[in-house]
């Protein structure tokens, strides 16, 4: 009976250490812009590693910078993770974000780097992804129809309803594209563009993974999506593949970024940190995410796109980020695109 007393003591000490020294790590409020898996080992591995508890809130990158523009005065959020870049770098300009200049940066890509330089080190690249289609390949050789590999292919009108994109409002996938097909075709061109892919737009998603996900599961035919997203669901038995556009394409810089009134700001810092390592970069494979990471040196899955084989468009992160630019080409198109009949 002594010593089972004193067994159960020694537990009730270490356990009494062990919540004293989490209490004593803190916690971190993160608001997550990636994949559900993603967010969650993110952070229960940091929370492991660090004993720092991590309260995760899933947002869609344009939902993301609502919630922070609408707590600026009050932040709840310490660490905003993931989600295309445009949005990070309207954070920053509109001054919801803080500078932090990261010993790490020297590992990073180019592209990584210059996204924190462009922010005035507000926010940094954590990976990127190019933007293109995905198609259901038993519903192509069913209803006969060619896979898209252009642009200009998802104007057919054999297409008509076929074809699911996200709203741009929610989305920061989908105004990569709105902001993509600008560059490459001309704004007003882009325009009659989306005009005419409206038409064969069945529905525009919230979220910029839904299209990918209806395409897999034979919902709808063909999506515009970041064809990183495609492993995921061919490792589930789906029959999705993938084409980046002839014409040229745009990448996300998904980034992160600390916001401006922290209430955990040392740890946020930690986590900024950890989150820049080649073994927390390799959690995206571990969920079923083949984004390429910002870590040069990332040891690097095969099912990672190969960047050397697409061909980009030279995106202006900076011109596109701005908050009165993404405002306008919304605006825009939910007057002249959105409002048309189908």
């Amino acid at each position: 009976m002594k010593k089972t007393h004193r067994s159960l003591a020694a537990l009730a000490l270490a356990a009494g250490a062990s919540l004293a020294q989490a209490q004593s790590a803190g916690q971190l409020n993160v608001v997550c812009s990636v994949q559900d898996e993603w967010c969650s080992l993110m952070s229960t591995t940091f929370t492991r590693s660090s004993g720092i508890k991590v309260n995760v809130l899933k947002r869609g990158s344009g939902e993301a910078l609502a919630q922070l523009i609408a707590e600026r005065a009050n932040p709840k959020t310490d660490v905003w993770f993931g989600g295309t870049g445009d949005p990070h770098l309207q954070a920053a300009e509109q001054d919801l974000t803080v500078a932090y200049k990261s010993p790490s940066l020297p590992q990073l890509h180019p592209w990584a780097q210059a996204q924190a330089e462009q922010s005035g080190w507000r926010t940094v690249g954590v990976y990127s992804g190019p933007l293109g289609f995905a198609f259901n390949t038993e519903l192509l050789a069913k209803k006969k129809l060619a896979a898209p590999k252009c642009w200009k292919d998802l104007l057919a009108p054999t297409l008509k309803g076929e074809v699911q994109v996200a709203n741009p409002a929610s989305s920061g996938t989908a105004y990569t594209m709105i902001a993509t097909i600008v560059q490459l075709m001309g704004e007003d061109k882009a325009f009659e563009y989306l005009k005419g892919l409206h038409a064969n737009v069945s529905q525009y998603t919230r979220s910029g993974t839904g299209p990918i996900k209806a395409a897999a599961r034979g919902e709808t035919t063909v999506s515009i999506s970041f064809v990183h997203d495609a492993p995921g669901e061919q490792m589930q038995g789906f029959p999705i593949a993938t084409a980046t556009p002839c014409e040229g394409t745009g990448a996300e810089i998904g980034s992160m970024s600390i916001v401006k009134g922290a209430r955990n700001l040392d740890n946020a810092k930690k986590f900024y940190e950890w989150a820049l390592t080649p073994a927390a970069q390799q959690l995206g494979v571990a969920a079923k995410q083949f984004q390429l990471p910002s870590n040069k040196t990332t040891p690097l899955d095969s099912r990672i796109p190969d960047f050397r084989t697409i061909k980009f468009i030279h995106y202006d992160y900076a011109k596109y980020g701005q908050s009165a630019e993404r405002k306008r080409l919304i605006e825009r198109w939910e007057r002249e695109v959105n409002s048309l009949p189908r």
